[in-house]
């Protein structure tokens, strides 16, 4: 799996039972601590390979750092990347860095995915429920933190959402045999959405009463604070999108903000759902079922 699919990983089968998955993702700050951009940028290096039901076992550091950074910053960013490898199990064994203006951090990460139950973006099937793992938010969030207009109780319920590892998400996905997944990260809901209706030839149809916002969303999106490429998404696959009329500008937006470090959007079987949920408790994994797969194509949100 590679180029001629939008998924979001590289996947190179070994054997019937084992294949190889690699991918990498790395960005500049998206918070002023550096300690916690590293642990945000490592969590969403590795959630690409949750996203696909597997497990990373590997990774390399990817770093881009201007001449002047104090140590002692670009020190904390890698250890919060190293914290945030080892809680979720991986080794980062070694990288490489190089001078750029502006800081620049990631991995590369290697893992394993059994390539018979392998989640895809085309895997979602008509009438599975569409499940969320984190809320939606991030983008505005830490536009308003770049602004100096973020308040510190958004910034903290926004960096322990963007620090939480994908992993346990992708467990119960692995758990439940789902097979249709992707996580949402900078093409927003709507833009990775998308590509899952376009390869599994379906609708998706959203409730927008049930969409999960972190608690600063809704009022930055109200005060027009929202990152260059939530316009670029809607751009990208706005003409493809119904929404009610009684849906405001601003929260439609939302639908299109870019996420970092976002939650896993899966499709789980009906008949799986109650079952799902109940072991997602048990976990402690927070789900929202924000709609269901159905006939068609493209993407309906409902008010």
């Amino acid at each position: 799996m590679g180029l001629a699919s939008p998924d979001d990983a590289a996947v190179w089968r070994l054997s019937d039972d084992k294949a190889i998955v690699v991918t990498t993702d790395f960005f500049t700050p998206v918070v002023d601590t550096p300690y916690e951009y590293g642990a945000i940028a490592a969590a969403n290096s590795l959630s690409d390979v949750y996203a696909m039901g597997g497990q990373p076992f590997l990774a390399l550091n990817i770093a881009a750092l201007p001449d002047h950074l104090p140590f002692e910053i670009s020190s904390e960013i890698m250890r919060g990347g190293a914290e945030k490898a080892r809680e979720a199990g991986v080794v980062i064994a070694g990288g490489h860095t190089v001078k750029d203006k502006e800081p620049k951090y990631g991995l590369v990460v290697i893992g394993f995915v059994d390539p018979r139950k392998m989640i895809s973006k085309g895997g979602l099937k008509v009438s599975d429920a569409l499940v969320l793992t984190k809320p939606l938010g991030g983008g505005v969030t830490t536009t308003a933190i770049k602004q100096e207009k973020a308040s510190d109780r958004h910034i903290k319920e926004a960096v322990q959402w963007m620090s939480r590892l994908n992993k346990t998400a992708g467990r119960l996905a692995t758990e439940f045999d789902l097979r249709g997944g992707t996580d949402i990260t900078g093409f927003g809901l709507l833009g990775h959405g998308m590509e899952m209706a376009e390869a599994s030839k379906v609708l998706l149809f959203f409730d927008n009463s049930q969409l999960p916002l972190l608690s600063g969303a809704h009022g930055y999106a109200e005060k027009g604070i929202f990152p260059g490429g939530a316009f670029d998404n809607k751009l990208h696959v706005g003409r493809k999108v119904r929404f009610d009329e009684k849906i405001s500008e601003p929260v439609q937006m939302l639908y299109f903000d870019p996420q970092t470090s976002g939650g896993l959007l899966l499709g789980v079987p009906q008949e799986k759902l109650d079952a799902f949920k109940k072991r997602a408790e048990e976990l402690n994994q927070p789900v929202w079922v924000i709609g269901e797969v159905r006939k068609g194509k493209g993407i309906e949100v409902r008010a």
